[in-house]
């Protein structure tokens, strides 16, 4: 049992009008140091497990980063004939192999919500870094083209873990005064890993051998070794204490990462809100689903997804994720080296050329994060779309024209490169954050980890669709696949201005309001009335 501990009934340092209207605008008015780098420095406890957290997706990242080059090495199409150009099935082998990482993320990010609340955030994580590290291990072992596919199914199960997990983890640890910023380290750290992993293959790449090749295939373990064991040195996270009833674990775990005593009446407030949100949630889901429990009520909280009420909000977030990988981002990480060299650049010149690509990801990210809130997602949605379509159509213009005969043509070449990198620019300011903001925004909280589930698996398994079918279309089409990426970012740009509700600066009361066009007063009622039993329960030290 917990063992009690005394509960305040009124915070008296920090002012909480009703911890159960609404716990995302209240716990925004509990400050722990102050915000940006002020607050991390007063809170290095998370920010340590955020940063390690964050380290999954330098995993991702330098995961997807690494196989652009190791595609073109002549080391790694010797190992496996398969993925020579001279072979009969060489565009579908190659993107099979690519995309079966992207497959298993798909399968990984289904069943993670489930393993999360049953085993605990953290050691959900770890569970995701073991299946990731036996990937690594058998890829970097393998020497046959079914073995290598093999390994990356499995390594992206633990890919699709760690990109829902980590962010999970980060964003109910930390105080709300950082959370945003510590968010922002996910995204960071997915691009960082795959700049990272890039230049390391470009400096493996002239070894002799096969080490070449499974140098940077091993590597990739250490960072996943690092947050697979480290994670289980830091707390659990106080929500997913809460869920499991241990709400005096719950203030444990609070004071624990917010260095404040606890009798401190921010602790005090902070916690109430998040046994009241548990219970709240517990409570919308047995007055839509009496009785159901376990996998069955699983079950229905996704179907709950595609019912009238929900259907809006689903199809916003859904097709964001979709957009942003058919936009045609992954198509440029994984066969940056191809497109370039198609442009007529020759080889090492691709190669430096690719390796610039995350690196103007990187740049375009951070204005986004800064005036985010400022511009509006759903303006940012349809001009994004706008802006990324331009460079695709007249890409597909000038490869039809000039194909073939880019030696006399260079500066078509390079006006060609520099059309791919505004593209990408385009893409990290608009549709690469928006992929991962709005689907947060729109659903309520009691279905919020399901809907974030399921645009998280459309994304996957677009992004699996994508790597497959490029090399192929690069073949068959030329040209064409530019026009493609270009023709759906103008779908991406019709939705957003037909469907897509502007969420920026709106409390998630105001957003339910907007999307279903009615009184709140019975929510709000129920709220209260959880209010109440929950002040008497944690009174008692129960």
């Amino acid at each position: 049992m917990d063992a009690k501990i005394p509960f305040k009934e009124e915070p008296n340092q920090v002012h909480v009008e009703d911890p159960l209207y609404e716990s995302s605008s209240e716990l925004e008015q509990l400050t722990y140091g102050g915000k940006g780098i002020k607050g991390v420095l007063a809170s290095p406890y998370v920010a340590s497990a955020a940063v390690l957290a964050s380290l999954g997706g330098f995993s991702f990242g330098y995961d997807q980063g690494v196989i652009s080059i190791i595609l073109v090495m002549d080391q790694f199409r010797a190992t496996f004939p398969e993925i020579d150009p001279g072979h009969s099935s060489y565009g579908f082998n190659t993107g099979f192999m690519t995309g079966m990482l992207e497959l298993g993320a798909f399968l990984g990010c289904l069943f993670f919500p489930y393993v999360a609340d049953k085993i605990s955030r953290k050691y959900a994580i770890t569970m995701a870094t073991a299946f990731f590290t036996v990937g690594a291990v058998i890829q970097t072992a393998s020497h046959n083209y079914g073995t290598l596919v093999a390994g990356r199914t499995i390594g992206g199960i633990g890919v699709g873990q760690l990109a829902m997990g980590a962010p999970l983890y980060i964003s109910e640890v930390a105080p709300p005064n950082m959370r945003g910023s510590l968010l922002v380290l996910e995204q960071f750290s997915i691009v960082f890993g795959a700049i990272v992993a890039y230049w390391v293959t470009y400096g493996t790449r002239s070894l002799a051998g096969d080490i070449a090749f499974r140098l940077p295939f091993g590597l990739q373990m250490i960072p996943a070794l690092i947050v697979g064991l480290g994670i289980l040195a830091f707390p659990f996270s106080p929500r997913w204490l809460a869920m499991r009833g241990r709400n005096q674990d719950c203030l444990q775990s609070l004071t624990k990462l917010r260095r404040v005593p606890l009798d401190d009446g921010r602790i005090q407030a902070e916690w109430r809100s998040i046994v009241c949100e548990v219970k709240f949630e517990q409570a919308v889901l047995e007055k839509q689903h009496p009785g159901r429990k376990g996998v069955a009520l699983e079950a229905l909280q996704w179907v709950d997804l595609f019912k009238p009420k929900m259907i809006r909000r689903t199809a916003i977030a859904l097709a964001v994720s979709f957009f942003q990988q058919f936009s045609g981002i992954n198509a440029f990480v994984y066969y940056a080296p191809t497109f370039f060299r198609a442009l007529g650049q020759d080889n090492e010149m691709s190669l430096i050329l690719a390796g610039m690509v995350n690196i103007i990801q990187l740049i375009g990210v951070i204005p986004v994060f800064m005036f985010l809130d400022k511009i509006g997602r759903r303006r940012l949605a349809i001009f994004g779309g706008i802006a990324m379509a331009i460079p695709h159509l007249i890409m597909s213009g000038i490869v039809s024209k000039y194909d073939g005969n880019w030696t006399s043509n260079s500066n078509m070449g390079w006006f060609g490169v520099a059309l791919i990198y505004i593209y990408v620019l385009f893409f990290a300011m608009s549709y690469g954050p928006l992929g991962w903001t709005l689907p947060a925004e729109v659903f309520p909280s009691y279905n919020r980890a399901k809907g974030v589930g399921c645009a998280v698996a459309v994304n996957w398994l677009a992004n699996f669709v994508i790597g497959v079918i490029v090399p192929e279309m690069l073949i068959q089409l030329g040209w064409g696949t530019y026009l493609f990426f270009g023709c759906f970012c103008i779908a991406a740009a019709t939705f957003a201005y037909f469907v897509i509700l502007e969420t920026a600066r709106k409390s998630l009361e105001e957003i339910t309001e907007m999307f279903e066009g009615e009184s709140l007063s019975a929510e709000t009622e129920l709220r209260r009335q959880i209010r109440t039993g929950v002040q008497t329960e944690l009174a008692e030290g129960a």
